[in-house]
């Protein structure tokens, strides 16, 4: 499977972003799909994900109630809406499949990453 995110960029504190994960693959309705992130000096975390049907989402305590990840099957896109945004959110966001449909927020449980976007937001 292959993933390509886009989306990043440059923002100011309190602006919003959405990210978006391009999926190649016909069973992307079956996978799980995760937003991860990773800035400098830091191990890559999980930011959210969400199973196969969209109905049930996790997301990390820093980013509930500003991001919000929602997935097209139709269009095997998966999406990041990051509002609020604050310095601390800068990093590199890569999207993650995993090709199970139970949901799961481990870096080992996903098997396929995209080469990531940068998002930079200042003070």
């Amino acid at each position: 499977v292959q993933l390509v995110e886009s989306g990043g960029g440059l923002v100011q504190a309190g602006g919003s972003l959405r990210l978006s994960c391009a999926a190649s693959g016909r069973t992307f309705s079956s996978w799980t799909m995760g937003w991860f992130r990773q800035a400098p000096g830091k191990e890559r975390e999980i930011v959210a994900a969400i199973s196969w049907s969209g109905g049930i989402t996790y997301y990390r305590d820093s980013v509930k109630g500003r991001f919000t990840i929602s997935r097209d099957n139709a269009k095997n896109t998966v999406y990041l809406q990051m509002n609020s945004l604050k310095p601390e959110d800068t990093a590199v966001y890569y999207c993650a499949a995993r090709a199970d449909y139970r949901l799961a927020y481990e870096f080992a449980d996903f098997g396929s990453w995209g080469q990531g976007t940068q998002v930079t937001v200042s003070s």
